[in-house]
């Protein structure tokens, strides 16, 4: 009888739960599904399994399918959108002439190779893999859960001021049809300014151009605000702006991955065009070549300068979008089996190249503006929104058609702008349904929850379109991306590689890519020793950098120099993102039970439930979802009856 009863349970669902359990201990102790890491059972630990098993969960939750990319062109349009953004146009060009020229591209590759294409492989491995968001997708390792609630914090951040980018952007688009363009010497406004300049610049030393006071005083009202204290009333055409700004994402994004991939086939594309334009328009100018020389003469010397290294890394976090939640989240809606390291080794080579090729676009004009005011090309142009909104207007307005030039100009920016919020928006939204997962069921929630979300960041945001806002924008850009998210960064590097083991982690993505090249295999040797050793130590040597810089340079805008509680306050913005890290690491050891290294080792362990999203991709109908895991000791009692019913088994069998 009680024979039966063990066959019947063994052909239960129970059961095959059960020996789908029994294939999920990994030799380190991790637990993986049947799918692939270690196929053979334990046999010792089948009694403990089989108890678990009986659980109901899997039935009782039903899965929520998640949706996925329509086709293989949408994910790298929008990755490619996403890190080719506006640091490609203003940042990289600055930050290579300001570094040496041409040698800055030796320390940018080798930061390019060492640590932004093995983290960017990471988080598109990982999101893909877990099919979650920046916080879910931690079943991996429930002890770094604070690494996506960290992610969460930056990305806030960066939506909070990056959409103010895209108001100033649509401020500027609306004033190119006027002709001639309000920040030319040809409008009569300006006629009496420029006549001035050219003629007293001796003796009156350096006077403002048309497009500088066009800047601050039409566009941001700067001069209106003493500094940070200061901010002053709204300016209700940039609130506006901001406002149509943040309708159209919320637009776009309305119906998820299903409308933003198809925005982006037009916003990552177009950009490409006016770039080519640009280029071929620059070359035919005077003094274009002036331009291009000096983006490319190599001062050898600045290699020996720390701050060309940081630099270099700097801008590689900033243009890949690495350790903000974006690009995890777009992996998680791709297939199981998508070549994850092919697609990293596209989007890192064209958002790279675009940088570099952009370079001949901007220097091309810049050399001839510098041309035509009979200065330098070095001072002619200046690093983050000055450069974008004073020198390149500038250039523009010196252009024949300048008009049509500067609305194309100014398109540009504004599909650039969009689509790196796209990835920003949605590392945060991926993050939030799939922590509360009935928002997918329910259409209707989800876009109250997607339209309060960016009329909450619209009211922030007004703080940055008042008269003081650019101060705001300066230091929440400033602190936003700085030591907190090589810090996240740093601790999922370490985290993947030695709690969840770099060895599981490369057969996870062995496993993705079904039939996976020869060179895919090669390929992740080198980057297994990217992630154990050269990735972290490089981090530290940047985060040591960025804390001795932070400490002996004072933070100012122009001439504006920052207090000592302005700079706090942006210290507290970026310790507030890493320290996320630290406290629900305290919360998940605290969740264990047992002593404090029992605790320790049990939340550095996957849950079973880390593996089950992949049942939403094709062909994975073999894997069985599993109850998740169980960490209350519990005892088994035997009975004489137990004894007696294994004795008159051993007498059957014989």
């Amino acid at each position: 009888m009680q024979d039966e009863s063990r066959k019947a349970a063994a052909a239960s669902p129970a059961g095959a739960g059960a020996a789908a359990a029994q294939n999920s201990v990994h030799s380190n102790g991790q637990y993986v599904t049947q799918n692939g890491h270690n196929p053979t059972a334990t046999p010792a630990l089948q009694p403990q399994f089989e108890t678990r098993a009986t659980s109901p969960a899997p039935s009782q939750t039903p899965a929520i399918v998640r949706e996925q990319w329509e086709g293989k062109y949408e994910f790298l349009l929008s990755c490619i959108g996403y890190c080719v953004g506006l640091g490609n146009v203003w940042r990289f060009p600055y930050l290579c002439y300001r570094n040496g020229g041409g040698v800055f591209l030796i320390p940018y590759f080798i930061m390019l190779f060492v640590t932004g294409v093995p983290l960017f492989l990471m988080e598109l491995s990982l999101g893909q893999y877990g099919a979650a968001g920046p916080i879910t997708v931690w079943k991996c390792c429930p002890l770094l859960k604070g690494i996506g609630i960290g992610m969460l914090c930056v990305s806030t951040l960066v939506c909070l001021y990056y959409n103010v980018i895209i108001a100033w952007t649509f401020f500027y688009l609306g004033n190119s049809f006027q002709s001639p363009l309000p920040w030319s010497c040809d409008a009569l406004a300006n006629a009496a300014l420029c006549g001035n300049r050219t003629a007293g610049n001796g003796s009156m030393g350096k006077t403002l151009s048309p497009t500088e006071i066009f800047w601050n005083e039409r566009v941001l009202g700067v001069v209106n605000s003493k500094g940070l204290d200061d901010p002053g009333p709204v300016r209700w055409q940039l609130a506006l702006c901001l406002l149509a700004a943040w309708i159209i994402i919320f637009l776009c994004m309305l119906k998820g991955i299903r409308s933003s991939g198809k925005v982006v086939y037009v916003t990552a594309t177009f950009p490409y065009f006016v770039l080519i334009v640009l280029v071929i328009r620059g070359a035919t100018l005077e003094g274009s070549l002036q331009g291009i020389a000096f983006y490319l003469t190599p001062d050898w010397g600045r290699l020996a300068n720390a701050q060309v290294w940081n630099d270099a890394a700097s801008q590689i976090f900033y243009s890949l979008g690495i350790g903000v939640g974006g690009l995890l989240s777009m992996a998680s809606y791709n297939k199981f089996d998508n070549n994850v390291i092919r697609d990293t080794l596209i989007i890192t080579t064209g958002n790279c190249g675009t940088s570099f090729f952009a370079g001949f676009a901007i220097f091309s004009i810049l050399g001839h503006m510098a041309w035509r005011k009979g200065v330098p090309v070095g001072q002619v142009a200046d690093t983050g929104p000055g450069l974008a909104f004073v020198a390149y207007p500038e250039a523009l307005a010196l252009l024949p058609g300048s008009v049509f030039w500067s609305i194309l100009f100014f398109l540009m920016l504004f599909m650039l702008g969009v689509d790196t919020l796209f990835g920003n928006m949605e590392g945060i939204t991926t993050a939030v349904l799939d922590e509360i997962p009935h928002l997918r069921r329910n259409t209707l929630h989800k876009s109250l929850f997607l339209g309060t979300l960016c009329f909450c960041f619209y009211l922030m945001g007004l703080l940055l379109v008042t008269n003081g806002g650019i101060y705001w924008f300066t230091l929440i850009d400033s602190f936003s991306t700085s030591f907190g998210l090589i810090i996240i960064t740093l601790f999922m590097c370490i985290g993947i590689s030695f709690f969840y083991g770099v060895n599981q982690f490369c057969q996870d993505i062995i496993d993705m890519i079904c039939h996976c090249p020869p060179w895919c295999t090669k390929v992740l040797l080198y980057f297994k020793a990217c992630w154990v050793f050269f990735t972290p130590f490089l981090l530290l040597f940047i985060l040591t950098y960025i804390f001795i810089e932070m400490y002996n340079t004072p933070l100012h805008y122009g001439t504006y120099v920052y207090p000592r509680w302005g700079k706090a306050l942006g210290v507290c913005m970026g310790a507030t993102c890493c320290l996320q890290i630290l406290i629900w690491a305290i919360v998940a050891i605290c969740k264990e039970t047992g002593t404090l290294k029992d605790r320790f080792q049990k939340a550095i362990r996957p849950l079973n439930s880390w593996r089950v999203n992949n049942l939403n991709s094709t062909g994975r109908v073999e894997e069985h979802v599993e109850p998740e895991r169980v960490e209350a000791p519990f005892t088994v009692t035997l009975t004489d009856m137990d004894f007696t019913a294994m004795s008159w088994d051993a007498g059957s069998l014989a």
